[in-house]
C-alpha cells in the first residue's frame, strides 16, 4: 500500500494542485498497489489514477466513531470512493490518538506520499513527525508540494 499523509489546512487551489500531482505519481506506478488514507480528500487522486482505495475509519468500542465536524464531509466522500474500509479503535477528537493511528497507518505502507511543505510540527499538524517516523523505519517517503502550493493561515492557539 501507498500511504498518503499530509497537511489538512491546504488552500482550495493547493488541494487541486496536490490532487493532480498525486494522481500523476500514482498513475506512473507499474505495480498493482492501492492507496491507504485516514482522512482528507486525497482519495480522489487514488481513484482517478485507477488505484484501489482503502480508508482507515476510527471506532470507539467497535462502533464507527462520530467524527469532528470538519472531517465529516471529506470522510463521507472517502467512504464512497473506498474499495475497502479498515476499522481501528481510536478517538478522532484526541490529537495523540490520531497521531498514534497515523503511525500505525504509516507502518503498514511500502511507501509514503507526504503532502508537506517541509515545515516542522506546530503542535497541531503532525506531518513532519510522520515523515520522520517513516524515514526512521526505512519506509521511503516522497514529498508532494507542487510549485505555488500554500496552506491556509491558521490562528494561533
Amino acid at each position: 500500500m501507498i500511504v498518503v499523509v499530509g497537511h489538512g489546512d491546504l488552500t482550495v487551489p493547493t488541494l487541486e494542485l496536490v490532487q493532480a500531482e498525486l494522481k500523476d505519481r500514482l498513475g506512473r506506478l507499474t505495480e498493482d498497489v492501492g492507496g491507504l488514507v485516514r482522512a482528507g480528500a486525497f482519495g480522489r487522486a487514488a481513484r482517478a489514477a485507477g488505484r484501489r482505495l482503502v480508508v482507515l475509519l476510527p471506532t470507539v468500542r467497535s462502533v464507527p466513531a462520530v467524527l469532528p465536524e470538519p472531517d465529516r464531509s471529506a470522510t463521507a466522500e472517502l467512504l464512497m470512493l473506498a474499495g475497502h474500509v479498515r476499522l481501528l479503535g481510536f478517538d478522532p477528537t484526541d490529537r495523540d490518538a490520531c497521531i498514534t493511528a497515523d503511525e500505525r497507518l504509516v507502518a503498514t505502507g511500502r511507501k509514503v506520499l507526504a503532502v508537506w511543505d517541509g515545515s516542522p510540527t506546530d503542535g497541531r499538524d503532525a506531518t513532519a513527525h510522520l515523515v520522520a517516523y517513516a524515514r526512521a523505519r526505512g519506509i521511503p517517503v516522497e514529498v508532494v508540494w507542487p510549485n505555488g502550493a500554500e496552506r491556509t493561515r491558521r490562528q494561533p492557539g
